[in-house]
């Protein structure tokens, strides 16, 4: 019996540069996934067609972040030796799974999806005013998976409901049609504060939308810029007063990213982060030395990937080649599996060499 392939997709949508927000979230576990040798193909994809469903009136938005996105995949360590990177809107394949996958879903259980909603809500669309590529955003990217028979896709838990709806659609699909299509596992991240980082203002989710972000590509001077206006604890008016770890979002980052052999390291007082968690919640220590430790962190984390990016930023066709041979691969891909789709719901006319000699003998019998 043949070996079932361990397959990765994720992606992103090109509406700006990358925070560290989608690094501890996925990104960072996409390089190690891929350094692992563990899978035997990896897609990563920039989601552009699923930009423009609410920003059809800002393509050029869209346009520019795709080289920013790029160079933020390259930048972190994604490998186009090891990783196919690819961008959706050049695999027209995507928008015929699409079409097909429309008649397995009803506007009900899209209406159900808690993710739908809360992205409506954030971008303010009322009723009827909701556009429908934006509506069905579920279906989109139930076909993305579908498309490259992903087994696995890593991705923040937000993102569990929509891996829920592929799992339904693919399931339906193959008890009408024939096992044909995989269902895919959502890979979540094992650091508990990486599944949603807080944004710099303590506010849930970081957003480019809502301007608290720290992104891959911030200078050093930036990052401690935004470092030091962070929402801690607001009842730490005193270095003395006792502090509070939750929704303290200086320790949600520390968490994050902090390892005990860095703090050991970059602090004179601690060995662990956990002395200093509890060093802050019997009082004695400020805000300030914490954030001066996760500066530390930060920087650490974000100069190799400022290096990489400025000299990805040299050969700018170079990177365009990059994802145009990504397209290639990816397109090469889809079209294996629409060749599969098609033969399974019967709709591969001229490819069914039977069906044609059937039809030939039936009406020559007449």
């Amino acid at each position: 019996m043949e070996k079932k392939q361990k397959i990765i997709l994720t992606g992103d949508r090109p509406t700006g540069k990358l925070h560290i927000g989608h690094y501890v979230g996925s990104l960072r576990r996409r390089v190690e996934l891929q350094n692992s040798g563990q899978f035997d193909k990896i897609f990563i994809f920039e989601a552009d067609a699923q930009a423009l469903t609410d920003n059809i009136d800002n393509p050029e938005k869209v346009r520019q972040n795709v080289i920013e996105v790029a160079l933020d995949y390259l930048a972190a360590g994604l490998d186009p030796s090891l990783s196919t990177l690819f961008i959706q809107s050049q695999i027209p394949e995507l928008c015929e799974l699409s079409f097909y996958f429309m008649d397995l879903v009803s506007v009900s259980r899209l209406q159900r999806n808690p993710t739908v909603k809360t992205e409506i809500q954030m971008r303010g669309f009322g009723g009827e005013a909701i556009p429908v590529g934006f509506f069905t955003y579920p279906i989109s990217q139930a076909a993305d998976i579908a498309m490259f028979r992903a087994t696995t896709v890593p991705a923040g838990e937000d993102q569990e409901p929509m891996l829920e709806q592929c799992r339904e659609i693919v399931r339906r699909f193959n008890n009408i049609y024939g096992d044909t299509l995989v269902e895919p596992e959502i890979l979540l991240p094992d650091n508990a504060a990486c599944l949603r980082l807080p944004g710099t203002d303590g506010k849930a989710k970081m957003s480019k939308s809502l301007g608290n972000c720290i992104y891959l590509s911030d200078s050093a001077d930036e990052v401690n810029r935004k470092v030091k206006t962070m929402y801690t604890d607001p009842t730490h008016l005193q270095v003395s007063d006792p502090g509070h770890l939750e929704g303290n979002t200086v320790f949600t980052y520390l968490d994050a990213f902090a390892t005990d052999e860095q703090v050991a390291r970059l602090t004179a007082d601690y060995q662990t982060l956990q002395e200093m968690k509890d060093h802050y919640t019997r009082g004695g220590l400020g805000d300030m030395k914490c954030k001066k430790l996760l500066m530390a962190v930060l920087q650490e984390t974000l100069e190799p990937i400022r290096q990489r990016r400025a000299e990805y930023e040299k050969d700018i066709p170079m990177v365009y080649d990059i994802l145009r041979h990504g397209c290639e691969v990816a397109r090469e891909a889809a079209a294996q599996t629409m060749d599969d789709v098609r033969r399974a719901m019967k709709i591969n006319y001229f490819q069914d060499l039977a069906l044609i000699e059937e039809q030939s003998r039936r009406f020559s019998a007449k």
